[in-house]
């Protein structure tokens, strides 16, 4: 392999493993010259994909243009690039397993859905946002009803109930005695 800093292609294997569902398999280089580390993904070649699009349009598959629309859904939001590598690769392996030679890219946009739903429940009402091509303020807060009406595992999200328009949970007050010569709302912590 070509190093990207300097170009020489004397350099050696670190690290290889094989991705969780063993298609691909993620090798960490460095380079013999510079000393720069490189990582180099190497997968099966199949015949390619193609992608059918809402106007007909058939253009080749690209994990790329997927794995850019998680990033961008996910940008500033806790989720880790090895989360959304995951889930392009595992949306990447139902496209080609289940489909031989094309797929609707509404088939696309719902497994990138439903993968960002797993991941992020904002970065997921982004996506969809974008995706379903919401036109009013009603759409969004549509999707977002949907999102708060499913009690997922019984965990409850409190940045969507305020989003949606729900009161906050309200805020017990502190039944610590108050101590005269210390106003309560002081900052020093106690």
């Amino acid at each position: 392999m070509k190093c990207p800093r300097c170009s020489s292609d004397d350099d050696r294997v670190v690290d290889s493993r094989t991705s969780a569902d063993g298609v691909v398999i993620r090798r960490r280089r460095e380079c013999l010259e510079c000393f720069m580390r490189f990582t180099t993904y190497e997968r099966i070649e199949e015949s390619p994909l193609r992608v059918i699009k809402k106007n007909g349009e058939r253009v080749r598959f690209d994990r790329d243009r997927i794995l850019h629309g998680m990033l961008r859904a996910c940008e500033k939001l806790p989720v880790s690039m090895a989360d959304i590598e995951e889930a392009v690769m595992r949306v990447e392996g139902r496209c080609q397993g289940e489909y031989d030679r094309e797929v609707p890219s509404s088939v696309i946009g719902s497994l990138v859905m439903d993968e960002l739903r797993q991941l992020d429940q904002v970065a997921y009402v982004r996506f969809a946002s974008v995706y379903r091509e919401f036109k009013d303020v009603g759409q969004f807060m549509s999707e977002l009803e949907t999102i708060l009406d499913e009690d997922v595992d019984g965990l409850e999200v409190p940045g969507l109930a305020a989003a949606a328009g729900e009161a906050p949970p309200s805020v017990e007050p502190s039944t610590r005695p108050v101590d005269p010569g210390h106003p309560p709302d002081s900052r020093d912590g106690s």
